[in-house]
């Protein structure tokens, strides 16, 4: 595994939620983030069926585009009672012509739960991807997993996408229900972000 031996770290990403989620787990390393926001640098079209397909999209756009060595995360949620789905094209079900409405996306979930009668619990996971890569094209991949089960109606204000949805093994809360820093210790994207500390001389 490669040392990351840098300070700053382009997080390949508009979503301001996951840059946020970035932000703290990353500074305690030492690692400044910065965004696609800050480079003006356009969403890169996904055509991979995979997370890791798509997050080394998005990573390798990023590096092109400024030299710097960047993260790309493609993440999603994988509901069992719907043959895995959304999984990769969790985002997909939220697009509208105004924006992403996830709000639609999880009542679109519940609806066809619903319609195939699946039994409960409606067991779900959060999965998560990372793709660390350098200019010189070395990369390194990390996943993560949650499992849970989707509760309706939704609960929560905190958090984003299908949060209030989703409550995780063991815990009474949804994610969106719990405090960013309690989240921020269980989630997919943590579990990832543990495995690529190495990187940055972590233990």
């Amino acid at each position: 595994m490669r040392t990351f031996e840098g300070k700053e770290l382009l997080i390949a990403t508009h979503n301001l939620g996951k840059l946020d989620e970035f932000k703290a787990l990353l500074s305690p390393l030492g690692i400044t983030c910065r965004s696609n926001r800050d480079f003006d640098l356009p969403e890169p079209v996904e055509t991979e069926q995979t997370f890791v397909g798509n997050a080394r999209i998005k990573a390798r756009a990023a590096v092109e585009a400024t030299g710097l060595p960047a993260l790309a995360d493609d993440s999603g949620i994988e509901i069992d009672g719907l043959d895995g789905a959304p999984g990769v094209h969790t985002a997909d079900w939220a697009e509208t012509p105004d924006g992403r409405d996830f709000v639609m996306a999880m009542t679109r979930a519940w609806t066809e739960l619903e319609s195939r009668n699946a039994p409960e619990p409606r067991t779900a996971r959060f999965c998560a991807t990372l793709v660390l890569l350098w200019p010189d094209g070395h990369e390194e991949v990390f996943e993560g997993h949650v499992s849970g089960h989707l509760v309706w109606p939704i609960r929560g204000t905190v958090g984003h996408g299908y949060d209030p949805m989703f409550q995780p093994d063991g815990f009474d809360l949804t994610f969106a229900e719990m405090p960013t820093e309690q989240k921020n210790a269980i989630s997919h994207r943590s579990a990832a972000l543990r495995k690529m500390a190495a990187c940055f001389g972590a233990k």
